[in-house]
Formats: structure tokens, sequence, C-alpha cells
């Protein structure tokens, strides 16, 4: 490697780590921030959120990658252009694509990489990553008492403190309603004071109560006296064990979410959209088939003779065939199941068809993401040629349009190839195969020295428009 190939790279992989370790924060940020309600006031610990974030950025590091390349590209040529050593290479006889070849070699290296990453390690991370959300989501709010009012975090009970002292177990003026047995109130305990701690590695919340009453509800008791409906009993110190187990995290068995198209590989994912589309073809293949009990037994009686026609030379009257009002009801009623039999049948193959799509879509979305790292170094690396322009300004604002586009066309294609508008292929290659054309055509213009996005340039263009009587 020439020592030009090593400044080029050199000069490239210091923006491409800091502007990728930026966008996978912002994409990560974004993303983390739909599930923020499910994940506060659970007392899950840092280990736990750290999981989580370290399963979500692997998730991000695909989606990242493009606009990473693009902007990385983008600063790195626009600086050497700014401080004209593009001029100065340029002139010792190095055409552009010759000095873009090192950078070039390594993008495809990571579109590589980035195709065997998505199909072998962001799986894993996902089946990780969602079964962990999963968890969360089940495991209920730490407990949280406020004074004055009603706690109902805790199975079978609903507590009411009126004060808590500053060593967090003390407390004063407490109420509980006991549900345990079933019913309305029917239990209900008030004490003075008492004392809330946990036992047995937090298995059990212990409520330590002092000079208090306990009132039961008798009314539904057969054991009762007719004038006896409450009892109450009194007491100088009592304890209540509640068991924790509710709140426990706990991890449910990976492969139950394994059957989610986010969690297989190419080689998973074609298997069962084969199977879903041998599926679907032998449902329309059985369509007609199935039609077949509706008719057995409407069949019109065609042996009569009609009026007016002669048998063996003599006429005779007509017999009317059986079109009853009867008949004609029994023939719309048939022909109504038969419709709704038929749009049942071509909404369940839709939804198989549609199934199969999407799981297509996986496939080629593990193909699209990579290419469109080496898309973007295209666009990326001739237009910071162009523009001549360095550091964290335009190149941003550049970048974010054109990853704006991607996104909405690759969003597009998605959206009509999951609907059946347009092959799959074409609908997830569409982004690529649009903005291709664009990074080929920044390329010429910047290895003939374009002025592109010069005022001059478009002030030229105009002029010979005009001269040209167009």
């Amino acid at each position: 490697m020439k020592k030009l190939d090593k400044l080029i790279i050199k000069s490239f992989v210091g923006p491409f780590l800091l502007t990728f370790a930026v966008v996978e924060f912002i994409l990560l940020t974004q993303y983390m921030l739909k599930y923020l309600d499910e994940l506060v006031g659970k007392d899950l610990g840092a280990e736990v959120f750290g999981e989580l974030l370290f399963y979500f950025s692997l998730n991000m590091a695909p989606v990242a990658l493009p606009l990473a390349v693009l902007l990385s590209s983008l600063m790195t040529f626009g600086t050497m252009g700014e401080h004209h050593e593009l001029t100065a290479i340029k002139t010792s006889g190095i055409a552009l694509p010759r000095i873009l070849r090192p950078v070039f070699i390594l993008v495809v290296l990571l579109s590589v990489g980035a195709f065997y990453f998505n199909n072998q390690i962001v799986p894993k991370a996902n089946l990780k990553a969602y079964s962990l959300l999963w968890d969360i989501r089940q495991k209920k709010p730490a407990m949280n008492f406020k004074e004055g009012a009603f706690y109902n975090g805790l199975p079978g009970y609903s507590i009411k403190i009126n004060e808590k002292l500053e060593d967090g177990t003390t407390l004063r003026d407490i109420m509980i309603y006991d549900h345990t047995k079933g019913g309305a109130n029917t239990t209900v305990i008030l004490a003075d004071s008492g004392k809330m701690y946990s036992s047995l590695n937090d298995t059990y919340l212990i409520l330590e109560l002092f000079k208090g009453n306990t009132y039961v509800d008798q009314s539904n008791s057969s054991y009762r006296s007719s004038s006896e409906q409450f009892v109450r009993q009194n007491f100088k110190e009592s304890k209540i064990a509640i068991s924790l187990a509710s709140f426990n995290f706990e991890r449910t068995k990976e492969e139950y979410f394994s059957d989610s198209k986010m969690m297989k590989n190419v080689h998973q994912l074609n298997t069962i959209t084969d199977s879903l589309h041998r599926h679907s073809n032998r449902e329309v293949e059985l369509f007609p088939l199935s039609l077949d009990p509706f008719y057995m037994y409407f069949k019109a009686d065609t042996s009569k003779v009609k009026n007016g026609l002669k048998v063996a030379g003599k006429e005779i009257e007509r017999e009317l065939p059986a079109y009853t009002p009867e008949t004609m009801g029994l023939a719309l009623n048939k022909a109504r199941n038969i419709k709704s039999y038929t749009n049942g049948y071509a909404e369940r193959i839709k939804a198989i068809i549609r199934d199969a799509n999407n799981y297509e879509i996986e496939i080629w979305r593990k193909y699209t993401q990579s290419a469109a790292i080496l898309v973007m170094f295209l666009i990326g690396a001739p237009l910071g040629a162009i523009i001549k322009k360095g550091g964290l300004g335009v190149p941003v604002i550049i970048s974010i349009v054109f990853f704006i586009v991607m996104y909405v066309l690759a969003i597009l294609g998605e959206k009509w190839a999951r609907e059946g508008l347009v092959e799959v292929g074409a609908g997830m290659w569409g982004a690529n195969l649009i903005l291709l054309p664009i990074g080929l055509f920044f390329l010429y213009q910047a290895r003939n020295d374009s002025s592109l996005l010069e005022v001059d340039f478009w002030q030229k263009l105009i002029s010979r428009f005009r001269k040209s009587g167009m």
C-alpha cells in the first residue's frame, strides 16, 4: 500500500468512527424513547439497562452504517478539497477515481462485513433484545408508597400510609384493605403505627403493625348471628407477610420468541418463504374444488318439455320448471354464500401471500442495507470533492437530505412490496437503484472538476438555454 493510500484511509477512518458513534447514539436514543414509559420505575438496575442498550445498539448498526459512511466520506474529501490537497494530488497526474480507490475498497469490505453482521449477529441480538424487553414489560413497577394515597401494587392488598418517617421503615396511621380471601372490602385493618421491611432476600414484605383493630365483614357468612355483621379484633402487635414474587424479574426462555422473522437469517427466511409460497399456490389450486359443495344440490331440471314445442308430431302444453319464489330465495342465498366464502378464501390467500412477502422483505433488507453503504459512499465522496467543504456544517445538511430521501424511498418500496403492488425485490432495491445513478453522476462531475454547486455554473447553464431558445 502506498503512502498516499494510507494517508487517505487514515483521513477517512477517524471521521467514520466519530460519525458512526454519533449516528448510532441518535438512532438508539430515538428508538428507546418508544419504550421509556415501560422501563422507568421498575428498579431494574444498571446491568439490565446496559444489556438492553447493547443488544439494541447491535440492531441499529446496519441502519447507522450508510449514514455514517455518507457523512464521513463527505467530510473526508470535502476537507481535502478545502485544503487544496485534492488539487495537489491531481496536478501530480493522479485521477480522482484513483484517489477514491483505497476508501472504496475499504467500503466494499465494510459492506460485505455488514451483510455478515446483519445475517448472523443481528438476528441473535434481536432475539435477546426483544425477549428481554418482554420480560421487562411483564415486571411490575417497584413499590412506591406515597403518603396519604392508596397503593394497589401488592396482590390482594390496598394500603394507605399517611406518614412515612425519614428512616424509610417506620410508618404512622396505616389503613389496609385485605382482599386475599376474595370479595370486596371485607377485611379492614387500622393501625396507629408500624414498620415495613423485607425478609428472605426480598422474597417477602413484612408489615409489622402496632396498636390497631381488625374489622371483618361477616355479612356473607352463614355462621353469623342476625344482629352481627362486623367483628372487631384489637391487637397490640400484628405481622403481615406479603409475597413479592410478582416483583421478581424473571427471564423467559428465548426460544419462545425465535419464530419471529427478525430472529432468523437468510437461509431460515428462505425456507419459510418457500413454504408460504407453496401453501398459497396449493390454496389457489384447491379453490375450484372447494366450491363444488355449493352447487351439489342446486341443479335445474331441464327434462320437462316447454310449451309450443312438438314431440313426435304432437304439441304439448308447457310444464313450468320449479322457478317458484322459494326456489328464487334458495338461489339468492346460495349466491350470497358463495360470495361470502369466496371473499373469505381470497382474504386468507392474501394473508398467506402477505406473510410470505414480509419474510421475503427481511431477506432483501439484509442485502439492501449492505448495498446502501456502497451507494452512500458513491454519493458522499465525489460530492465532497465538488463542494470542497469539510467539518460538520454543509456535510451534515447534505447527508441528512440524502438519508431522508433514501429512507422515504425505502419505506415506500417496502410498503408496496408488502401489499403486493410491486415485486418484493423491486420494492426493496428501488431506493438504491434510484440513488445509484445520482452517485455516478456526482462521480462523473467530480472527475471533470465540475463546478456543479457553484452559482456561476447555473448562471452559465441558464444563459445557454436562453441562447438556444429553449
